[in-house]
């Protein structure tokens, strides 16, 4: 069977976008051609999956969309082998699709190096590991509509998804693709805090994790500013405010601050 799908670097990232295609049959797998580097993976995914999976990428650049998810590193390898599969006659000679969730990887690079393909630049983050991320895409100026819809309909499996100007993705980036480390080191913080104050590890950890959710989940529906929800739970000198007090006097605000913005002209440098 012709592949309909390629998928080159089927790590993580990768397998959390294809399984929730595969499920809503937007992709069938008898058409995924996907590569990994080694044999051990490749033999391990096809053993748990079902899926044709090799350390080749010939196969994978013979489909007409191409999911490109390999290490920064790999990039100009994986140029040279959808060159290879056009000048055999079996790759994309002009018009394929190729999503790329490579940071910092700009639109012009990938068009640079993949002529014949209309590139798409896609920034998802880790929580769409379980169907709960947020993903950045910006457009070649070629990608049809038609494409753009079916792109942002695979992209939805996972989570909420915004198009964007590529010049806003690196703070885009930083801000949903690093955030999640930000996020866990408040958790982590939060239950040492507890810990500290007379609570079990275990408990403190899931207390942590369960506050975190809930209080995204409140600002969230009821679409409420976070000063909002900050005054509501801050009682005249109660024990909020007093805790308010010393993140102030310790700079979290700051730190968190500039921990996006360290992130957002990383990603720039990157590219």
């Amino acid at each position: 069977m012709t592949p309909t799908f390629g998928v080159v670097g089927l790590g993580r990232m990768a397998q959390a976008l294809l399984w929730p295609l595969l499920e809503a049959g937007l992709v069938e797998r008898e058409g995924v051609r996907a590569v990994v580097a080694s044999e051990a993976s490749a033999a391990g995914l096809r053993q748990a999956h079902q899926l044709t999976v090799d350390t080749d990428a010939a196969a994978a650049w013979t489909a007409p969309v191409v999911l490109l998810a390999v290490k920064p590193q790999q990039l100009e390898a994986a140029a040279r082998a959808a060159a290879q599969a056009a000048a055999a006659g079996s790759g994309a000679s002009a018009g394929g699709l190729l999503i790329s969730v490579l940071a910092g990887v700009t639109l012009a690079r990938l068009q640079g190096l993949f002529p014949a393909w209309q590139c798409v630049r896609a920034v998802p983050n880790t929580p769409a590991l379980v169907r709960a991320g947020l993903t950045g895409l910006a457009f070649a100026d070629d990608v049809p509509a038609e494409r753009r819809r079916w792109v942002q309909q695979l992209f939805v499996q996972v989570g909420e998804v915004h198009e964007l100007p590529e010049a806003q993705l690196d703070a885009f980036l930083a801000l949903t693709s690093s955030g999640p480390a930000f996020v866990a080191v408040v958790a982590e913080a939060l239950a040492d805090g507890a810990v500290a104050a007379g609570l079990p590890r275990l408990l403190a950890q899931r207390l942590a994790h369960r506050t975190l959710a809930g209080s995204a989940a409140l600002l969230q529906e009821r679409d409420l500013h976070p000063a909002q929800l900050k005054d509501m739970v801050s009682s005249p000198g109660g024990t909020t405010i007093a805790g308010l007090r010393q993140l102030e006097r310790a700079g979290l605000r700051s730190a968190l601050i500039e921990a996006v913005v360290a992130a957002a002209e990383r990603s720039r440098a990157l590219a």
